[in-house]
């Protein structure tokens, strides 16, 4: 993938996701510490981050290359001055872009006019690369993904999404329980089983109970994204009967997995019981990030 584009998890093959986690574990044991040597990232981040920021900026130091921080205040991306001008003149500067932006038309524009990679380190449409941090923590807990059963417990976001096309890519089952008008977008759905051949099992539902059973993973995310905060007390009592907990749990495989993206909202869509409860992978989910994002830097920029 050397010099391409990483915006939706559709952009891989299922070839491409498996290479991706096998240098990811590889990297996990052994850093290779001069393999982006002389490299640079550019991280243009319309909104705040913790996970994000910290892991591709650790992940270019720890593999000898620098990274830059743009924040939406320094270059204003698309008011202060276009987006098309930006990704022009980074790429005169840096190697690859990671951007987190609020509208994925944003990405698309970046990766249009640069002539570099450019990374989507979240949009309003998609999170990729938490997707595949995902499927590496649910494959190191596992052993295996094809069969693994999925349940996602909230919002058809953006990391809902990445994610469904993740299971499609890897055989790996995905069901999701939302309340009415919050479902995955159906081009999202017929992107999957477009990925997966036709072969993706994929089960919606409204009830949370129904998509838990006997499953292997239990997933669930914030119930009010960043930009959706005046909906917040609508989607507070919409989402009631939502919430990720030991109810779920039980319905859920004796083994399974409890996984968050985090940041978490404690009391919402999931207790602070079950975060801390030793089926909870969430940190080492958290610390996955890392692992795959050197991956794909070295992967995109054509390393090794």
């Amino acid at each position: 993938m050397k010099g391409k584009d990483l915006l939706s998890i559709a952009d891989l093959t299922s070839d491409d996701v498996h290479r991706i986690l096998r240098n990811a574990i590889d990297l996990k044991r052994q850093n290779k510490k001069d393999a982006l040597s002389g490299k640079t990232l550019a991280l243009i981040f319309e909104k705040p981050s913790l996970r994000t920021k910290v892991s591709f900026d650790v992940a270019m130091f720890q593999l000898g290359g620098h990274s830059v921080y743009l924040s939406q205040q320094e270059i204003g991306l698309g008011s202060r001055e276009p987006v098309a001008d930006i990704a022009r003149t980074l790429s005169r500067y840096v190697n690859i872009i990671a951007a987190r932006t609020f509208s994925h038309t944003t990405l698309e524009l970046l990766a249009k006019y640069a002539t570099i990679p450019v990374i989507n380190a979240l949009s309003d449409w998609e999170h990729p690369c938490q997707a595949l941090a995902d499927i590496l923590t649910i494959y190191e807990k596992k052993g295996k993904l094809e069969g693994i059963t999925v349940a996602f417990i909230g919002d058809g976001n953006n990391v809902s999404n990445s994610l469904l096309l993740a299971c499609a890519l890897t055989g790996a089952k995905f069901h999701m329980a939302s309340p009415k008008g919050y479902e995955v977008p159906e081009s999202i759905i017929n992107k999957g089983n477009h990925l997966s051949e036709g072969k993706a099992r994929i089960s919606l539902t409204e009830y949370p109970e129904e998509a838990c059973k006997a499953a292997d993973v239990l997933y669930t995310d914030v119930w009010t994204s960043m930009g959706q905060e005046v909906e917040a007390h609508k989607r507070r009592r919409d989402f009631t009967g939502y919430q990720v907990n030991d109810k779920l749990l039980s319905i859920a495989a004796k083994d399974a997995i409890v996984m968050h993206p985090l940041p978490a909202h404690y009391g919402e869509e999931i207790t602070e019981g079950l975060v801390e409860s030793p089926q909870s992978v969430i940190f080492d989910q958290a610390e996955n990030r890392l692992h795959i994002q050197k991956a794909l830097l070295i992967e995109l920029l054509g390393t090794s």
